[in-house]
């Protein structure tokens, strides 16, 4: 093993957050755990594993840069898609608080499709120059790509060791498609130590460890969007699932998040719903109701309170 001869082992932890977006997703949607995983939970697990592997007390490893790098949609895109601002300003609070600094990048448009340009570009520059300016010992990377690996191969060079978090899963979705999640073997191959966390997280999980808890959201911590009900009209229908007009990429639901019978419904009707993500961080419509007369009429009643509203339609 190692043996740090510093007073103190100087720790970056560089966040690649799509990939730390998506795993996420996995263990919230698809894992049974049902649990998001926690930065604050990350790190005291980055703490714990690095001062066990250099044989030093766990007060003399700290973590004195953490950076989180993603594209992201501007205000006005984002104020067009349910509770994305909301989210997007609970997920700013969670990294403060937990002493990450957040770099994002404007989503750019690509044939139609929103898509990231430049975090990885930005995340190796980051990460490169903050290891001379801070004298880093080591950097974690959360990340999967190929496009990192000059970025290890540069930091060993000057040498940092580098240790990387990698995940690999895979699942069906709801249309059926199977999806791979892997890192990329080049950049394993490269790095100083690899933490296979799929492994580490299911050993943990089968061995009854209480400790891996800590890795994840407990659940009085996930803090709820408000429920947000939008409106629009139904742009298709397929066998057992459909589309709802909605700004800038129409909505898909699945006929299991209809309040009623999908049978009955038809395109061209309005429908009520709310904004989900699925495993894949998509937008996705939940929730789905038609839109009857009664609902109808409470549009009628904006800004009444509810004893009101009922009163007023039971009169009827």
């Amino acid at each position: 093993m190692f043996l740090s001869k510093k007073a103190t082992t100087k720790v970056g932890v560089f966040y690649d957050g799509n990939f730390l977006l998506h795993t996420s997703n996995y263990y919230n949607y698809i894992h049974p755990q049902k649990r998001r995983l926690s930065i604050g939970g990350i790190h005291r697990f980055l703490r714990n594993y690095i001062s066990s592997f250099d044989q030093i007390n766990e007060s003399f490893c700290q973590i004195v840069e953490a950076h989180y790098f993603r594209g992201r949609l501007n205000a006005a895109e984002a104020s067009q898609r349910g509770n994305q601002l909301y989210n997007d300003r609970v997920f700013d609070d969670i990294l403060m608080s937990e002493g990450v600094q957040t770099h994002y990048l404007p989503l750019r448009n690509l044939f139609g499709r929103k898509e990231e340009r430049g975090v990885d570009v930005w995340l190796s520059l980051e990460a490169y120059e903050l290891s001379i300016v801070r004298d880093l010992d080591i950097v974690v990377l959360v990340a999967s790509d190929t496009d990192y690996v000059p970025l290890v191969r540069k930091l060993i060079g000057r040498g940092v060791r580098v240790f990387l978090m990698s995940w690999e899963f895979e699942y069906t979705n709801e249309d059926g498609n199977r999806i791979v999640t892997r890192t990329s073997h080049d950049l394993i191959n490269v790095a100083t130590v690899t933490l296979p966390m799929h492994s580490i997280i299911e050993e943990a999980f089968a061995a009854k460890d209480p400790e891996i808890n800590s890795m994840f959201v407990s659940e009085g911590r996930n803090v709820p969007a408000p429920t947000k009900k939008e409106r629009s009209d139904i742009l298709s229908l397929k066998n057992g699932y459909g589309f709802i007009r909605y700004p800038n990429n129409n909505l898909f639901f699945h006929y299991q998040n209809v309040i009623g019978d999908f049978t009955d419904l038809k395109v061209g009707d309005t429908v009520e719903f709310t904004i989900d993500k699925n495993s894949e961080g998509q937008d996705i419509a939940k929730c789905v109701m038609k839109v009857d007369s009664a609902a109808s009429d409470l549009d009628e009643f904006d800004g009444w309170d509810s004893d009101t509203i009922l009163k007023d339609i039971n009169k009827r």
